[in-house]
């Protein structure tokens, strides 16, 4: 499997950018599809996270109200839709790709086996 994400940039606080990240490589199916953060000196951070077929979400305290993900089944594509962002909002941005479908939490990044590129997100205040 591999995953291509795109979409960073360099945004203006209160602005929004639209991440994507496309998987490709194998038969997807019963999957889930997470976001990550990282910004210099912090944890990597899980944003988000998004089911296939249930279409079931999660989002992080520190974005909830403000990012909404969402998928394209047909297009194996998963959108991390940034409004509203923040300084601290900057980071380099990862989406990972699990085929397990139970015994973890969809925000940790040890349950899964498949990265992309980081995408680095920047909101300058």
């Amino acid at each position: 499997v591999q995953l291509q994400a795109s979409g960073g940039g360099v945004v203006q606080a209160g602005g929004s950018l639209r991440l994507s990240c496309a998987a490709s490589g194998s038969t997807l199916v019963n999957y889930v599809i997470a976001w990550f953060r990282r910004a210099p000196g912090k944890e990597q951070e899980g944003v988000s996270c998004i089911t296939s077929g249930v279409g079931s979400t999660y989002y992080s305290d520190s974005v909830k109200g403000r990012f909404t993900i969402t998928s394209d089944n047909a297009k194996n594509t998963v959108y991390l839709q940034m409004r509203n962002l923040k300084p601290e909002d900057t980071a380099i941005y990862y989406c990972a790709l699990t085929f397990k479908t139970s015994g973890y939490k969809c925000y940790s990044a040890r349950a899964y086996e498949y990265w992309g590129q980081g995408t680095l997100v920047t909101v300058s205040s």
